[in-house]
């Protein structure tokens, strides 16, 4: 083990081999530490919490911090960590309200600047949560979702798999897989740039965006749609759709039609003159 002089570690904390301890880090009581597993200064792991191997753990990060609840809770809640996480600086995961239950966190993700994963939440897999994004409890995330800077998420909502959520959103609904979401929980098409780079078939890829069509563009309502689906060609990630759908307790993100103006607005800005002068008859400078 390398761990520096100034580390405060509690003696009832079960650490593996092979792991690096920075300067100024604190670790409490009960807390268990992979193999591999690398932490950086000033960095907190609060009681209760469980990290497996080759995890990174970055400047200031607080994992397994008491929730962020007004009522009366329980303190000895626990985070459970798998493996190849990363938690880049001042990323903050809170512990779950009660021994009964955990905060789960899968394997491979990235947690960028400032995230905050929120108590009693469940994370997948290979799940990128970009700078200042905030998730609140209860919220369930599954594989390969995309959340960009400083999206918030309801608590209790469902973000599916291979999902993205574009920067500044707002999600109070769950988000079906597959799905690309911007502004207020709103759905604009189907992630099709996320599932290229994970390898989906043309033929799967084509699916999907059948199925987008059926339940956004058909005039049928969510019922209807899903009975269509449900009689259709039928592969397993139609057969997620469904079910992620039927499960759904929140309702799911409804449709936005995008007119061509405010795409371009949305996603690159145009300064012009006028734009600048209008500004300017504002008062923004």
């Amino acid at each position: 083990m390398n761990i520096h002089p100034t580390a405060i570690i509690s003696q009832k904390t079960l650490l593996a081999e092979d792991i690096e301890i920075g300067p100024h880090v604190l670790i409490e009581d009960d807390v268990k530490i992979g193999r591999g597993t690398k932490i950086y200064s000033h960095a907190h792991i609060l009681r209760g919490t469980a990290i497996g191997d080759d995890c990174q753990i970055h400047i200031g990060a607080v994992l397994g911090g008491a929730p962020q609840i007004r009522q009366k809770t329980e303190t000895s809640g626990r985070l459970v960590i798998g493996q190849r996480n990363i938690f880049r600086e001042y990323a903050t995961v809170h512990r779950s309200k009660g021994e009964e239950s955990a905060t789960i966190i899968g394997d491979d993700n990235y947690f960028m600047a400032f995230s905050h994963i929120a108590h009693d939440c469940s994370l997948g897999n290979h799940i990128t949560i970009c700078n200042g994004a905030l998730i609140a409890g209860h919220a369930a995330i599954e594989d390969y979702a995309f959340i960009s800077g400083n999206v918030t998420v309801h608590q209790f909502c469902r973000i599916g798999k291979h999902s993205m959520i574009g920067g500044l959103a707002r999600v109070a609904k769950d988000v079906p897989p597959y799905m690309l979401i911007k502004g207020d929980s709103y759905v604009w098409a189907i992630n099709s740039v996320g599932l290229r780079r994970t390898n989906f078939s043309l033929r799967v890829r084509s699916q999907i965006k059948a199925a987008f069509k059926l339940l956004y563009k058909s005039g049928l309502n969510v019922r209807q749609a899903i009975e269509q689906l449900q009689k259709g060609p039928r592969s397993p990630e139609i057969d997620h759709l469904i079910d992620f759908i039927l499960h759904s307790r929140r309702g799911i993100c409804a449709y936005k039609k995008v007119g061509l103006g405010e795409k371009i607005a949305l996603s690159r800005p145009i300064i012009t003159i006028k734009n600048l002068k209008c500004l300017k008859r504002q008062g923004f400078f």
